[in-house]
């Protein structure tokens, strides 16, 4: 069963609350690494956490979210094995799976949702990397962190 990492800045609050109800409603454990609050903190520090604990193995998938999904994935694109795919649909979020095999999914709680959101999260959550022709490219993408 995937265990999932969460995290948002102060614009995706309200956002993550509602991804946490459709985790809790499918059984799926999670973690939520903050914040908790409209109070403003600083999204690469929020992104940070929820990544690292991906690339340390301790969740396969992690969800952030901020104003736009940018930022967040940015930032946790920066961490060595973290794939990091911002999606504003559901076609997105399968081919990031799909194709990409991105471990983790970043949405912009400004820009899509909770209706729309919750759809990218099943779609991400549900799709699994097809391999094949996509590996040889991933392989090339982590050949680029080295």
């Amino acid at each position: 069963m995937l265990k999932i990492a969460l995290a948002c800045d102060h614009a995706g609050v309200e956002l993550k609350e509602c991804v946490k109800e459709y985790l809790q409603e499918k059984g799926l454990p999670f973690h939520d690494f903050g914040t908790f609050d409209d109070k403003p903190v600083d999204y690469p520090d929020l992104a940070h956490r929820a990544a690292e604990a991906v690339r340390k193995g301790l969740y396969e998938r992690a969800i952030l979210i901020c104003g736009t999904g940018i930022g967040v994935a940015i930032a946790a694109n920066k961490l060595k094995g973290i794939r990091a795919a911002q999606c504003h649909d559901s076609y997105s979020a399968r081919s990031s799976r799909a194709h990409n095999d991105a471990n983790v999914l970043t949405l912009g709680a400004r820009v899509v949702g909770p209706g729309l959101a919750l759809e990218i999260v099943a779609v991400f959550l549900e799709t699994p990397f097809q391999g094949g022709r996509h590996l040889k490219r991933v392989s090339k993408i982590h050949a680029l962190e080295e």
